[in-house]
């Protein structure tokens, strides 16, 4: 549904993304700047927090089509696409812009009073935004003649719902295996199915879950946001699962399997290779999110955990080895590479 403020935004600039740019476009410019400006990543910063809802709001109605068609309607309304030649009584050529609305609507010419768009309804003050769409060639099922409502006085037909918006907060392992969700919108009760593999922040249009329209209309839609807590032990990195894994030096030295925890609570053995360094990833494939399109892994970084305290016996073997590998610098490829 049109919205007055659509006059005085331009979601293509907020996005930074021309107007005739397609759908892969917008998604792709809206991840990178809702990853930038997520509040989690500017706590206190209430400019971010602005920017980041402006974000989502541009990214909601031109990733739907009919409200881009629409919200594209508007703003050529107000940079002059639908524009008369200035003119009144006595001249030659049309009326203003502002005077054919003012006697369209009870203005009474150029002396009246000025017409104000919005989408409340209301009398001849305040003629309906979608009505005068509609007028101007976005038609509709009531549309008469030229694109006009039932021609000049016409009836318009049953409103649609108004969209609604809500949020929801979701655990970890929910959010990555989907689940369903109950919450209060507007006084009512709306459960409905989370899909698995949801990342945090992301917003999900919920078709006719939104307010109720007029008798015989749909209702609106239902723009949820969601909100994934963390969890103690995984991360995420797309649909791949995240988690370090600590092993002993020995371990990573002379190899070893070892156990690997699952989101779902097992585990699964993996084996380490002979002298692997700390900050190896270890790929498990098909471990990770599973979306209807595609299923990621479960990568396993590998921290080698250095021993803080020794027995005598252990730091005896520990010296016996520096001692045989004493011919070894680690770091003289680093240093001559810093002076090259």
């Amino acid at each position: 549904m049109a919205s007055q403020d659509w006059f005085e935004k331009d979601f293509y600039a907020i996005l930074g993304v021309p107007q005739d740019a397609d759908a892969a476009a917008i998604k792709k410019a809206y991840r990178k700047l809702a990853k930038q400006y997520h509040p989690d990543r500017n706590p206190g910063d209430t400019a971010a927090e602005q920017k980041f809802k402006d974000i989502g709001e541009a990214n909601a109605v031109l990733t739907d089509s009919e409200q881009r068609q629409e919200y594209d309607a508007v703003r050529a309304m107000s940079r002059g696409g639908a524009r008369f030649t200035a003119g009144g009584p006595g001249g030659s050529g049309n009326g203003g812009f502002e005077d054919v609305f003012s006697n369209m609507f009870g203005g009474g010419g150029s002396g009246g009073q000025r017409v104000r768009f919005d989408t409340s309804g209301g009398g001849a003050s305040s003629p309906d935004l979608e009505d005068l769409l509609r007028m101007f060639g976005q038609g509709g099922s009531n549309a008469g003649p030229s694109g006009f409502p039932g021609g000049f006085g016409g009836q318009r037909g049953p409103r649609r719902g108004a969209d609604q918006e809500a949020r929801t907060t979701l655990s970890f392992r929910d959010a990555v295996s989907g689940t369903t969700s109950t919450l209060q919108v507007g006084g009512e009760k709306v459960t409905t199915r989370i899909p698995a593999g949801v990342k945090d922040g992301q917003k999900i249009r919920l078709r006719g879950k939104g307010g109720h329209g007029d008798a015989g209309a749909s209702r609106g839609d239902l723009i949820l946001t969601v909100q994934v807590t963390p969890h103690p032990v995984f991360g995420r990195d797309g649909d791949n699962l995240v988690v370090e894994v600590p092993v002993t030096f020995t371990e990573a030295t002379l190899g070893a399997t070892i156990p690997v925890p699952t989101l779902d609570g097992g585990t699964v053995k993996v084996k380490v290779a002979p002298g692997t360094p700390s900050g190896r990833q270890l790929r498990l494939k098909g471990r990770g999110v599973a979306t209807k399109t595609h299923t990621g892994d479960l990568i396993a970084k590998v921290v080698v955990v250095v021993p803080t305290e020794l027995t005598p016996e252990q730091r005896r073997a520990v010296e016996a080895l520096r001692e045989t590998g004493a011919d070894h610098d680690p770091r003289a490829e680093l240093l001559a590479q810093a002076k090259a």
